[in-house]
Parts: C-alpha cells; structure tokens; sequence
C-alpha cells in the first residue's frame, strides 16, 4: 500500500491504475476506523481492482460548537488497517492541501439539506458535498462506497452526482454493528460504559418500529410514537429527531404505503448518535457482528 498526502501524488498512482487497466473505487473517511469502515474497503476490493482511501476531517463540515478538535485521530492504526484490508492507496491530505489560501468554491445541494441533519447541522452539508466532489475530482473513480448509516448524508451525495452528471457510482453498504445492535460509528469511542450501555436504545427503538411495521401498522403517527416511548424510556438519551419519512426525498408521509425509512438522532450523554433502518424494503438493513 501507497501512503500519499498531495493530490498530484493520487492523481499519478490513479493514472498509472488506468493505464493497467484497472477499475478505481474509493472509500472517502474521516479516519478512526471500524469494521464499518472496513467493510467498504471489503466490496470496493470485490468489485474494483485498484482501491483508495482517502482520510481527511473536513474542517467544512463541523460547525463551532462541534467536536472537530476532539475527533479522534489515529493514522498510523489507519494505515495498518488499510494495509491488511489490501487497499492499494492511502490519500491523508492536510487543511491547506484540500483548502488552499483563497478557496471560496462551494457545493449547495438543494432540499435534502434543508432537513434534519441540516437544520441541526446548519452548513453540514456544505462542507459534505464540497469535500466528496473534491475528492471525486482528484481521484476520478468509477465507484464510491458509503455506508448506510449516515443515510441522509448518502442521499445527498447521490443528488448530487445525478445533478451534477458526475461519472461515478455510488455503492451503499449496509450498517455494521456490535452484537447489542449499536451502529458502528468512530463517535462511539466517546461514549462512558454506562452511556454505552444506555446507547443500544436506537437499537431498540428501531426494532420496535419495525415490529410495528411487521404487525401491519401504516400510520406513521403511531410508529413515531412507539420509537419516542422507547427512546424516552433511557433517562441518558435525548432526542433530536426521531421520524419516519420518505426514503427518496425525506419528507414526512402519513400513511407508509411507499418506501419508508426511520431516522433518528439522539444524544447520549454528550455523545450525538445517529441510525435508521427502512421499512418495506427487500433489503436487509443491518449487519450484526458475532461475539
């Protein structure tokens, strides 16, 4: 593996992938990684032959009051990991090699924005969309892999390839967790034993919605306020948001006869969390990892 930090150095290793032939995924992070990380880096190596990690915290996309000088940084245990997973190219830029002097170039993606995440987040997605397409455009993929759990998140980066006719595809993996259920997440390491402990009610509470769904309920109304009781019941948790909407535009519905997902966004302690599962959905929505 090919540890790099400028992007001349992504795009040389990237040429030199294409000339070979190879098909390019890429798997952008903030580091701290997890088996939900990794689990990315598992199927981009399925299905591409050339693999690239980028690990950058995007000083963009955390508001003052958040915890962008707190965030976990652990590279060199990064970089061994990627190793063992087989990546191909470690992309570790700094603040000025992805903002130089005089950046004031933004993405703005419309609708999806204006909700949940971003009325929490004012500006989140902002910094979202504008350090993706940057990193789409220094490494020029054919495929990019994000991981369910961050599902609004995952939603506005695939409007904005569709919008923008970004030449790549957007791969989702399915949400990783522990054996309680918690969603894997590099957050979880702030997290005290009992906070971690109180923190499998997102779990919970999206079991219980599901059950719900499963018993034939529709009324979305009723499935909120299944997921509320759960979640309330957890003295540490404090709810941000716990809604059932859309799974295309997010916006609320009140009867589910369509493609629903369930998001929710919760404080554990100091911790902020977030998990989601879709309803009426083929798919499975949840890997549980094995004791």
């Amino acid at each position: 593996m090919r540890l790099v930090h400028t992007i001349a150095q992504v795009r040389e290793a990237v040429a030199d992938a294409r000339r070979l032939g190879s098909t390019i995924g890429l798997v952008p992070t903030m580091g701290a990684l997890h088996e939900g990380h990794l689990s990315l880096m598992r199927q981009s190596r399925r299905q591409c032959g050339f693999v690239a990690v980028s690990i950058f915290i995007n000083p963009t996309q955390f508001a003052p009051s958040e915890d962008f000088a707190s965030y976990p940084r652990t590279l060199d245990d990064d970089a061994q990991k990627c190793e063992q997973e087989g990546v191909d190219l470690l992309f570790a830029p700094n603040a000025l090699e992805m903002y130089p002097q005089g950046f004031d170039s933004w993405i703005e993606v419309g609708g999806l924005t204006s909700l949940l995440e971003g009325v929490s987040r004012p500006g989140h997605f902002r910094g979202v969309g504008t350090v993706c397409l940057k990193l789409f455009n220094i490494s020029q993929p054919d495929r990019a892999y994000f991981g369910q759990k961050d599902y609004q998140q995952l939603q506005v980066i695939k409007k904005m390839v569709s919008d923008l006719n970004a030449p790549i595809e957007i791969v989702t993996v399915e949400t990783q967790r522990e054996h309680d259920g918690l969603a894997l997440s590099s957050r979880n390491r702030y997290l005290s034993k009992v906070e971690r402990q109180a923190a499998t009610v997102l779990y919970q509470a999206l079991q219980a919605a599901q059950a719900e769904y499963a018993s034939g309920q529709r009324d979305s109304s009723a499935l909120e306020q299944v997921i509320h009781s759960v979640i309330t019941a957890q003295p540490l948790a404090e709810i941000d948001y716990a809604v059932v909407v859309d799974a295309d535009t997010l916006l609320p519905v009140d009867t589910i006869d369509r493609r629903v997902v369930v998001l929710l966004a919760v404080r554990v302690g100091l911790t902020r969390l977030i998990d989601n599962i879709i309803l009426n959905n083929d798919a499975t929505n949840n890997w549980i990892i094995p004791d």
